[in-house]
């Protein structure tokens, strides 16, 4: 992969390109769905792609091809120093400083060499274990909308006309179970999942099932409640999502085109001292880590937020210039082009078991699903649907739905009073459970 990195940017040289750097990816994946025992789906598909961004002294375009044929290549060269030629010219464009790159590779065990070799039908018959399990948990579970399997193995090499070269392979596995329960009525849909980048660590499949049965059995006799202000704890999956706002905020594209609530605000406190977000691409076997950035720059740990100071912003390259600020190493590859994108986002975990977070509620919402997308990304206004139970003289009383909780992200942070310790790397972005001082609740 490396050899035809090289040559590809050899020819980009030779066609007048004053810098260049190329991304190579080749991955396969496999995914099988059952429904109710039968095979629904099965996918296998290979895919390869190389992505082309030249400089012709200060203008810049880019190019990708899935075609890597020598001819294919050699039009995919050629397009890209012609669009460069015409492009007007940014005095801030240009790959990072040479002394700025990776100096080492290091190995972060994100290949599974053994865990892909199931066969077709093994991989099937894990699919149809978390579904049964699911399925046989209760008698209120009376369908399904499926039994997942999923593995994907790739290799990334990338490489840079000043010297840089690299390459990593990685892999992952997910299972997944989506089970229906009925009663009176009234049907109600949950799931569950487990991701990781070794097969042998992925949890049982009766274990993932049980899980997502218990979860569509608690909705059952959901009902609405009045509108009020009170407490709102966000179950560790949501709380994930909360922080991928944050996230999005911090990133540059979203900076200097002014369309972040977080312009401006380096060095303030804009979350409750008990909030700590922390990125680290560092991690060994985590789903979100890797060696290098999309441009060459080693991965580290980066504190955004330092017990509620957000003490760093997620920039490439370019955005960093844009800002006049310096790469924190988070550039990612977007189809051609480079984009800024986060590893491993965690919220840091805090003292309080859950079970004291939703003890310590008299009346409150506890949310594990939010939908829809109301959320502003420039005022940080967020208003979305919820699913959850109400917490009644801090008990789960009952299940709720058709409601809305209400606010503004700044503010939700800040009124942050309890984090637990209930944090796990179920997937890139991470958090622990989440208690909300206050919070608008809609419902009837």
């Amino acid at each position: 992969m490396l050899d035809l990195v090289h040559d590809v940017l050899k020819r980009a040289g030779e066609r007048g390109a004053t810098a260049a750097d190329a991304f190579l990816l080749e991955d396969q994946s496999f995914s099988a769905q059952v429904r109710l025992g039968q095979v629904d789906t099965v996918k296998h598909a290979r895919e390869q792609h190389l992505s082309l961004r030249v400089f012709v002294d200060q203008s810049v375009a880019a190019a990708s091809t899935s075609d890597l044929s020598r001819a294919s290549v050699e039009r995919l060269v050629e397009e890209a120093v012609s669009l460069a030629r015409v492009t007007a010219p940014d005095a801030l464009g240009g790959l990072p400083e040479a002394g700025e790159l990776a100096r080492s590779i290091p190995n972060l065990d994100l290949h599974d060499p053994t865990g892909h070799d199931l066969a077709p039908e093994d991989k099937i018959t894990l699919a149809r274990r978390c579904e049964a399990a699911a399925l046989e948990t209760d008698p209120r579970i009376t369908n399904s909308e499926g039994g997942d399997f999923a593995d994907r193995q790739a290799r990334y090499a990338y490489g840079t006309s000043h010297g840089f070269a690299g390459e990593y392979e990685t892999s992952s596995f997910s299972l997944s179970a989506s089970p229906v329960a009925s009663q009176n009525g009234q049907m109600q849909r949950d799931g569950w999942y487990h991701a990781t980048r070794k097969r042998e660590r992925l949890d049982a499949p009766e274990e993932i099932g049980q899980t997502a049965a218990r979860r569509a059995l608690r909705r059952l006799g959901a009902r609405r409640v009045k509108t009020c202000e009170v407490p709102v704890i966000f179950d560790p999956e949501m709380a994930a999502s909360l922080i991928r706002h944050i996230a999005g905020a911090a990133a540059g594209p979203s900076l200097y085109r002014g369309a972040s609530f977080l312009v401006g605000k380096l060095g303030e406190q804009i979350a409750s001292p008990a909030v700590t977000l922390v990125d680290d691409g560092t991690v060994p076997g985590a789903l979100g880590s890797r060696p290098f950035d999309g441009e060459g720059l080693p991965v580290r740990r980066t504190v955004v937020v330092d017990k509620g100071v957000l003490t760093s912003y997620l920039l490439d390259t370019y955005t960093a210039r844009k800002l006049g600020m310096t790469s924190t190493h988070h550039a990612a590859r977007d189809g051609s082009g480079v984009t800024v994108g986060t590893t491993n986002f965690y919220l840091a975990a805090g003292p309080t078991d859950p079970r004291v977070l939703v003890a310590g509620v008299k009346q409150g919402l506890y949310v594990t699903e939010l939908i829809g997308f109301g959320v502003n990304g420039i005022t940080g206004d967020y208003s979305r649907g919820a699913v959850g139970m109400w917490i009644d003289n801090g008990e789960l009383a009952y299940p709720v739905e058709e409601i809305t909780v209400a606010g503004n992200l700044l503010e939700m942070f800040r009124a942050i009073e309890g984090v637990g310790n209930d944090l796990v790397f179920r997937d890139r972005t991470a958090a622990p459970t989440v208690l909300i001082g206050k919070m608008v609740v809609a419902g009837a």
